[in-house]
């Protein structure tokens, strides 16, 4: 790699962070004020229907996994006509995605440029930033930025619970309000209504430091990068819960295998696409596919929050999907039947799957998937459940050996680093 950054990681490794074409191209050059201002520019005030027009036009969408279009949330909040909350989520609570941790720790002052042109927009002066309590350099690299700053607006940081589900949207809200960092039950948009029943605009902070790129560069430049459909750039975090992992910025369109590659991955091995939530493809999808929502949606999968997970083709999805299965059950809110009682016997019919377990234990394994989807507080009972779905999608020979009592990957092991191991 010509330029990077080494950064600590939540679980007590590090994170290699590759210069990239936007967000990431000052990595080199460190994350101080004055080395940023060498490449961005202080930012010029615009008013909110400007703003929904450019981000609309750069047909900008949420990073943090859903990919909502950030102008229709941003249209939403501002049509309410009453006082309006900004929350900058960094939370990231999943082990295997680092990319927002590693901006804030090495860009931290584009996420900021951006959060203050949002609050501009929105009228006001107050933006709260979600950090990670397991990743404490995010933090400290924060309030070192903060410091650098005129002051124009105030900062107020919120620190999560240290779970998987507290940087969900209505987790924060809880937080913001000082209650526990879990998620609940709610219907309504948080643009509509959410701290304090106010409008908030949260997006994670990634989104933020792609509207300041496109207040910056201006919108036709943006388009330069990317796909006509999908433009611009977008942060990935291959192997992000174990050693080597990388974060790095690519645009749209860019082959799978090549993003791989350049990691120092093959692609004969299964990959899990949108981390802990997402999907498996298996290795002749990985070959076909390109970093595009509409072109990973072919075969079942999704870019989520741009996690990759490559495995070695050695090793067995159907061991890792359990180990992944337990770890999601033990960290859920534990609200709802789903979270409580689902997904804990969930894990346990995946185990024995892959102990080994008969045809019985994959049609109970199926049952369960579609008991627990849609019936949660929060996402994450779906999530959990489109993990095991696609598992039984990308692999049923290997689901079949396992049910036959064998394993037919050479290893049946969990990879060093992996949660669960």
């Amino acid at each position: 790699m010509s330029g990077y950054r080494t950064v600590p990681a939540g679980f007590g490794g590090s994170l290699v962070v590759a210069v990239g074409p936007r967000l990431l191209r000052g990595v080199a050059a460190g994350p101080s004020l004055e080395e940023h201002r060498r490449f961005w520019a202080d930012p010029r005030p615009v008013d909110a229907a400007d703003l929904v027009a450019r981000t609309g036009r750069a047909e900008l969408r949420g990073r943090g996994g859903a990919g909502f279009p950030f102008g229709r949330k941003l249209s939403t909040a501002v049509s309410s006509g009453r006082k309006r909350s900004v929350v900058v989520n960094a939370a990231e609570g999943e082990p295997g995605s680092a990319k927002d941790s590693a901006l804030m720790i090495t860009a931290p002052h584009l996420v900021l440029d951006g959060a203050e042109l949002v609050a501009g927009a929105l009228e006001t002066s107050t933006v709260n930033v979600v950090v990670p309590a397991e990743r404490p350099a995010v933090e400290e690299a924060l309030r070192q930025a903060i410091t650098e700053r005129s002051g124009a607006v105030r900062y107020e940081i919120l620190r999560t619970g240290g779970t998987f589900v507290g940087g969900q949207s209505r987790a924060v809200v809880e937080l913001a309000e000082g209650r526990e960092n879990l998620p609940v039950t709610s219907w309504t948009p948080e643009a509509v209504s959410g701290i304090k029943g106010r409008p908030t605009l949260l997006s994670n902070a990634e989104t933020f430091a792609q509207v300041a790129v496109i207040c910056a560069l201006g919108v036709d430049e943006y388009l330069r990068e990317g796909l006509p459909a999908e433009p611009g750039t977008t942060l990935l975090t291959v192997a992000g819960d174990s050693p080597g992992g990388v974060v790095l910025e690519v645009p749209f369109g860019v082959e799978l295998a090549q993003v791989l590659a350049y990691c120092g991955y093959g692609v004969d091995g299964p990959v899990l696409m949108g981390g802990y939530h997402g999907a498996w493809l298996a290795a002749e999808h990985v070959r076909r596919r390109t970093i595009s929502r509409v072109d990973l949606a072919v075969s079942g999968a999704s870019l989520g929050a741009g996690v990759i997970l490559p495995l070695d083709p050695a090793t067995c999805p159907v061991v890792i999907t359990a180990s992944i299965v337990d770890y999601l059950a033990a960290h859920s809110a534990g609200r709802c039947g789903p979270c409580r009682n689902g997904l804990p016997t969930l894990a346990t019919t995946l185990a024995e799957l892959a102990e080994g377990g008969g045809p019985t234990t994959s049609t109970r394994a199926k049952e369960l998937v579609a008991l627990v989807t849609g019936r949660g507080a929060c996402a994450h009972p779906d999530g959990t459940a489109r993990l095991v779905r696609s598992l039984f999608r990308a692999f049923p020979q290997e689901v079949a050996a396992h049910e036959s009592g064998r394993c037919d990957a050479s290893a049946a092991r969990v990879p060093a680093g992996t949660v669960g191991a």
